[in-house]
């Protein structure tokens, strides 16, 4: 049994498919349904649509959403025969895979796909903010006693999700700490 498992790991591939743009999650849902019902499972192993998980500040409200960093696209590790091509083929919103030819699709490399579940491994531990601040960045105080002045961020600190901006006031800059929420990225 333990040999059949092993000859099982090296088949399966990651694949990316294309998908319609924000139908990802109801391909791979899709999918599932499909390989559970054609009883395909053994040549099929996790489908991912990959997120993240981002932190945004609004109304002074931390808040959660998830954010797809591959739009348009599902990561289905697979045993590439015909059963498992037309299956993935022949599902609604889905435009074909990508890599290699239209009848003969190629996998991502081992790296890649360990890249890309790495990256999804990190963010679970810890959310990125949706807006990302550099320092010398111009920003916008749109927020507070200091609304409409523009600045210039010298700190950010992600954990506390704060940003320390030098302000312009009376001709003297001064270093004012705010919440993400309370500026944005001057255009």
């Amino acid at each position: 049994m333990s040999d059949e498992n092993e000859n099982k790991e090296i088949k399966l591939r990651w694949y990316v498919v294309q998908a319609f743009s924000g139908y990802e999650k109801r391909v791979a849902q899709t999918l599932t349904e499909h390989i559970k019902i054609e009883g395909l499972e053994s040549s099929f192993g996790e489908i991912l649509v990959p997120t993240e998980e981002v932190v945004e500040m609004r109304a002074g409200q931390k808040r959660k959403s998830e954010r797809k960093f591959f739009p348009g696209y599902v990561l289905v590790q697979m045993d590439m025969n015909d059963a498992s091509w037309h299956l993935v083929n022949s599902t609604e919103r889905v435009m074909g895979f990508i890599g290699g030819t239209s009848d003969r699709p190629a996998p991502i490399t081992p790296k890649e796909a360990e890249r890309i579940l790495n990256r999804l491994q990190e963010n679970a531990e810890a959310p990125k903010p949706a807006t990302l601040f550099e320092p010398g960045e111009v920003v916008r105080v749109t927020d507070g006693p200091f609304a409409d002045f523009s600045g210039v961020v010298e700190e950010v600190d992600y954990e506390k999700s704060r940003v320390k901006v030098s302000v312009l006031i009376f001709g003297r800059s001064t270093p004012v700490e705010l919440e993400f929420g309370q500026v944005e990225q001057d255009k």
